[in-house]
C-alpha cells in the first residue's frame, strides 16, 4: 500500500518550476509542448528554460546572434581538439562531447562569465562608466589581476565577432530592446586598455557575447552554459567530422613529430 507521506515527501524533493510531465502531457512552464513546437526557435526555448518566460522576438535576434558567433574557433581550441581525439580514441560522440564540454571551465570557456561579472562589478562601482571601468580595472591591476576577461586575443588583433555584435546591441538600442547601459561599460574597457597598455588588447568574443547576455539580463552563470550550448554545435560538426576521416587524430601534434624533452639526461640504473 502506497505511503502518501512518503510520497509527498519525493515529490517535493524533486519539484521543480520549469516542466510539468504526466502521461499524455509535457508543459515547459505552463506552454504544452506541442505548441512550442514549430512555433518558436532555440533561443527562444532556452530563454523560457531558464527565465521562466517567453522573450520577446528581437530579444531572442540578439539572444540567438551571440549563440552563433561562438559555435567555433577551429580544431586547435582545447575543447574542439578534444572532441576530435576523443573520436579517434572510439568514443562515440556522446563521450567525444562530454570530453570537450568538461574542459569549458575558467581557463577555456568561462571568460563570458567572467565579463558578465566585471561588467556588472563595473555597473555597481557608480559614475561614468568610463570612470567606473577606471577605478574597477585599476584596483585589479593592484591586486595582480591582470588579466581583464573577455579582452585581447592570442590569434585576432581583432575579433571580427566583436563588432558586429556590439552593432547588433547598438540597433537592438536604437529599437528599445535594451538600453545600452552594459554596451557603454564594455567600450569604456576596450578604451581603458587602449590607453593603458602597451599592445592593443581588444574587446573579444567572450566581452562582446557578455555585452549582450548582459544586456538581456541573464545571471552570470547561466552566460557560461549559453556559451557550452553555442560552442556545443562546433563540437559536434568536428568529432562528426573525424569519424568520417581514415586517419586518426590520437594527440595534440602530428605523428611524425615528437616532443622536446628536457628532463635528466641519459643515466644507467645502478
Amino acid at each position: 500500500m502506497e505511503n502518501s507521506t512518503d510520497r509527498q515527501l519525493a515529490e517535493d524533493w524533486w519539484r521543480t518550476e520549469i516542466i510539468r510531465m504526466q502521461p499524455g502531457e509535457i508543459r515547459i512552464r505552463g506552454y504544452a509542448i506541442e505548441d512550442l513546437t514549430g512555433r518558436i526557435g532555440f533561443a527562444q526555448m532556452v530563454w523560457l528554460m531558464t527565465r521562466g518566460e517567453l522573450p520577446t522576438e528581437a530579444q531572442a535576434r540578439l539572444l540567438e546572434a551571440a549563440m552563433v558567433a561562438g559555435v567555433d574557433h577551429g580544431p586547435q581550441a582545447p575543447s574542439i581538439a578534444i572532441s576530435r581525439m576523443a573520436m579517434s580514441c572510439g568514443a562515440g560522440i556522446n563521450g567525444a562531447m562530454a570530453s570537450a564540454v568538461n574542459v569549458l571551465d575558467d581557463v577555456h570557456g568561462g571568460a563570458g562569465e567572467q565579463s558578465v561579472d566585471l561588467y556588472h562589478q563595473i555597473a555597481a562601482e557608480g559614475g561614468t562608466p568610463e570612470e567606473a571601468a577606471a577605478a574597477v580595472l585599476e584596483r585589479r591591476a593592484e591586486a595582480g589581476q591582470k588579466y581583464v576577461p573577455g579582452f585581447g586575443h592570442r590569434f585576432h588583433p581583432v575579433d571580427p565577432r566583436a563588432p558586429r555584435l556590439l552593432a547588433l546591441v547598438d540597433q537592438a538600442v536604437r529599437d528599445g530592446t535594451v538600453d545600452g547601459r552594459f554596451a557603454r561599460i564594455g567600450r569604456a574597457v576596450d578604451a581603458h586598455l587602449r590607453a593603458t597598455k602597451s599592445r592593443p588588447v581588444p574587446m573579444n568574443i567572450d566581452g562582446a557575447t557578455a555585452v549582450v547576455y548582459a544586456e538581456l539580463g541573464f545571471a552570470p552563470p547561466l552566460c557560461r552554459g549559453i556559451f557550452i550550448l553555442s560552442r556545443s554545435v562546433g563540437i559536434l560538426a568536428h568529432a562528426y567530422e573525424q569519424s568520417l576521416r581514415p586517419d586518426r587524430n590520437k594527440g595534440p601534434i602530428p605523428r611524425q613529430w615528437l616532443w622536446r624533452y628536457d628532463g635528466a639526461g641519459d643515466r644507467e640504473l645502478g
